[in-house]
C-alpha cells in the first residue's frame, strides 16, 4: 500500500514551455504518475484559465494518474494571440503536447474544450486512447450557434464577468444545485499563490467566434464523429441551459464506442456539482 502524497491543484506550481507554433504554453502537471495509467489532459470551457478547474474534481481524478492542465494561445499566462477557430486551438494543443513530450494520452474535454478534444482525437487519433466528453456538442449540433436566452446570454458575455454568473451559467435553478455552486466557488477562491492571469476580452471575441462557427447547424458533420473509434465517456447534466444537454445525446448516438451519463437536478456545470461522483465515473472508465 502507498502512502505517497498526491500534490493538489491548489499548490501545484505554474510550469512553462515553449512549443514549436512560437507559444510559450502556461500549465500545470501533477498527480500520481505510474506505468499502468496515461496522463490525463484537460481542456476547459469558454472565457476560462488554469483556475477555473474545480480542484476536488482534478484532485481526485490525480490520485490515481497525472492531471495535465493548459491554458491555451493567449489565454491566462500563455502567449500568443487566441485563434477564432476550434481547427487551431486544436493545433495549439497539439503543439503544446509536442512540447511537453506526450505522445500517448488520454483527453478530457469539458465545453468548449470538448469541442477542441474531438478535433485533436481527429488529427492526431493515434495518441488519444480514451476520450472524457462533458457538457459538450459536436460540430454542427443543436442550438449552439447563439445563445438567445437572455440570462444565459449576459452572464456569459459581459465585459466584467463576475464569479457569480458562474451560478446561473453552470448551475439549475433549485435550491440543492445552486448550493452546490456556492460551494465550488468557495473551492475556486482556494488557491492563494501563483494564481493564473484572468481572460481578457480578446480571448471571449475569438472564442465566441470558434464557438458560433462550431455550432451553425449541419447535420452532415455528425458523419465525422465515425471516425472516433476511441472508447468516449459523454456525460452532461439533465437540463444544459449553455449547450444543450440534446447534444450529449447526439454524441452518444453517432460516436460508434460511446457510454452516455446523465446527472440529475444539474445544469452545464454538473461536474462540478457533482464532483466526487464524476471523478470516481471517470477513473472507472480511464482505468477499465
Amino acid at each position: 500500500m502507498t502512502t505517497e502524497t498526491v500534490q493538489s491543484q491548489i499548490e501545484t506550481p505554474n510550469l512553462h514551455v515553449e512549443a514549436a507554433d512560437g507559444v510559450t504554453y502556461r500549465y500545470r502537471r501533477f498527480g500520481r504518475a505510474n506505468a499502468r495509467d496515461l496522463p490525463l489532459v484537460c481542456l476547459v470551457h469558454f472565457r476560462a484559465n488554469l483556475d477555473n478547474w474545480d480542484p476536488e474534481l482534478v484532485d481526485a481524478l490525480a490520485a490515481e494518474r497525472e492531471v495535465v492542465l493548459v491554458d491555451l494561445a493567449g489565454v491566462g499566462g500563455s502567449t500568443g494571440t487566441t485563434p477564432n477557430t476550434v481547427e487551431e486551438m486544436a493545433y495549439n494543443a497539439i503543439a503544446f503536447l509536442d512540447a511537453i513530450g506526450l505522445r500517448r494520452y488520454d483527453l478530457l474535454g469539458f465545453s468548449l474544450g470538448g469541442f477542441i478534444a474531438q478535433e485533436i482525437v481527429l488529427f492526431r487519433p493515434w495518441q488519444v486512447r480514451r476520450l472524457v466528453l462533458a457538457g459538450t456538442a459536436p460540430r454542427g449540433g443543436r442550438d449552439i450557434h447563439l445563445y438567445t436566452a437572455g440570462a444565459i446570454r449576459d452572464a456569459a458575455f459581459g465585459d466584467a464577468p463576475a464569479p457569480t454568473d458562474l451560478l446561473t451559467l453552470f448551475f439549475e435553478k433549485s435550491a440543492s444545485s445552486q448550493a452546490g455552486g456556492v460551494e465550488f466557488l468557495k473551492r475556486l477562491g482556494l488557491r492563494s499563490a501563483e494564481r493564473d492571469a484572468p481572460t481578457d476580452l480578446a480571448v471571449r471575441d475569438a472564442q465566441l467566434t470558434a464557438i458560433s462557427a462550431w455550432g451553425v447547424r449541419d447535420d452532415s458533420r455528425l458523419q465525422r464523429l465515425d471516425s472516433i473509434q476511441q472508447p468516449v465517456l459523454v456525460a452532461n447534466g439533465d437540463n444544459d441551459e449553455m449547450i444543450p444537454t440534446k447534444n450529449t445525446y447526439l454524441l452518444a448516438e453517432h460516436l460508434p464506442n460511446a457510454r452516455l451519463s446523465i446527472y440529475p437536478d444539474a445544469g452545464h456545470g454538473f461536474l462540478f456539482q457533482y464532483p466526487g461522483a464524476f471523478a470516481d465515473e471517470v477513473n472507472a472508465f480511464l482505468g477499465g
